[in-house]
């Protein structure tokens, strides 16, 4: 999802335009709202030795957004489609999971792109980079044999099932 005029920051989830505007003005957008986003969870981390490493409140109720966010800023490429939805880059795709409260992501990209060859080196750093902010992360095979990550809160979050 791009950024449009006066409609906020939204992080790329894969599913939406490549992201828009200059590469360093994306850059900043991205420091910015990840570093509020690491604010948040030093703020309400009361009692965990630290409260960064473990998703928020606010993480849980938007967790593909918080996904997202958490891969774009680690400088992670995410897909993105054209105006047709047709996939026209190859990257993380991140989406609601199949239970309640858990994020899918896979590594997509258009026909001939290579994405399927690319896609367990690239979900490997994909999981480092959540488990390191605190996501349970688990890697499953799907149809065609394809890799993709399940991302969950970890057990003992406040406001975790």
């Amino acid at each position: 999802m791009g950024s449009e005029e006066g409609a906020g920051f939204e992080p790329a989830t894969g599913d939406g335009p490549p992201p828009g505007g200059s590469g360093q003005a994306r850059a900043a957008s991205v420091r910015t709202a990840f570093e509020g986003l690491l604010q948040i969870r030093r703020l309400t981390g009361e009692g965990r030795d630290d409260p960064e490493a473990a998703p928020a409140a606010w993480e849980l109720h938007r967790p593909v957004r918080a996904v997202a966010l958490a891969l774009e800023s680690s400088g992670a490429t995410p897909s993105a489609v054209d105006a047709s939805g047709r996939r026209v880059a190859a990257g993380y795709r991140v989406r609601t999971g199949e239970s309640a409260g858990s994020v899918r992501v896979d590594w997509a990209g258009p026909p001939g792109s290579g994405a399927a060859h690319h896609e367990e080196e690239a979900l490997a750093e994909c999981a480092e980079v959540l488990r390191r902010l605190g996501w349970t992360v688990l890697l499953y095979r799907g149809p065609r044999r394809r890799r993709y990550l399940e991302v969950e809160p970890p057990a003992g979050v406040p406001g975790v099932r």
